[in-house]
């Protein structure tokens, strides 16, 4: 379990962010699968072009989507509780994350709130998920998941498994978002584990 010490009493923060890259999905899951778990406080932040996807990819209103976080914030508010280091949270993930906010996060340009609050993550050395979202990967982007993974984050591309022999795409999500809910040090008693050949 991620611990931040005095905050172990009230509600885990966790930052949510959804960025500009195919796959919206997984963030949405993910805030709903944080509710699920209770004892939470979500903290949500959206990019531009990332409700651009969400409209798109699930014809979710930013008003439905707003009612899956305890907080939301505008991705200019750099000026926001989740910009300082002061402001207790236990880890953020970043789902999807497109090339742009993984460079962003790579080079420390904290030019919004998304990348603001993701280089705090790092300086504070607080879990960060980035769940990347492109193929194929040019140098650049993979010089960037070097970057990122050398300053203590964790590089997440959501690939499908498929030796539980998923149903539906709904369950290819939600195998993604189980483990990265492990990561953040949620218990996941009932996601499918591979047991080993028979």
């Amino acid at each position: 379990m991620i611990s931040t010490g005095v905050a172990d009493a009230v509600a885990r923060g966790i930052v949510v962010a959804i960025s500009g890259a195919s796959g919206a999905v997984y963030g949405v899951r993910l805030l709903q699968r944080l509710r699920e778990a209770g004892g939470v406080q979500t903290h949500l932040i959206v990019s531009d072009a990332g409700w651009l996807n969400v409209q798109q990819e699930l014809d979710i209103s930013r008003a439905d989507l707003d009612t899956l976080a305890d907080v939301v914030y505008p991705v200019r508010n750099v000026g926001a509780a989740i910009a300082s280091g002061s402001f207790l949270c236990d880890g953020m993930v970043v789902a999807p994350c497109s090339m742009r906010t993984l460079a962003a996060v790579a080079l420390g340009l904290s030019d919004n709130l998304i990348t603001r609050a993701a280089d705090v993550m790092l300086k504070e050395r607080r879990r960060l998920i980035l769940m990347v979202r492109e193929t194929p990967l040019n140098l650049a982007h993979l010089r960037n998941m070097t970057h990122v993974t050398e300053m203590g984050g964790i590089i997440f591309p959501p690939v499908p498994a498929f030796y539980q022999r998923p149903q539906s795409i709904a369950e290819l999500v939600d195998h993604s978002v189980s483990r990265v809910l492990a990561l953040l040090g949620l218990p996941q008693p009932d996601a499918p584990r591979w047991g080993g050949l028979q």
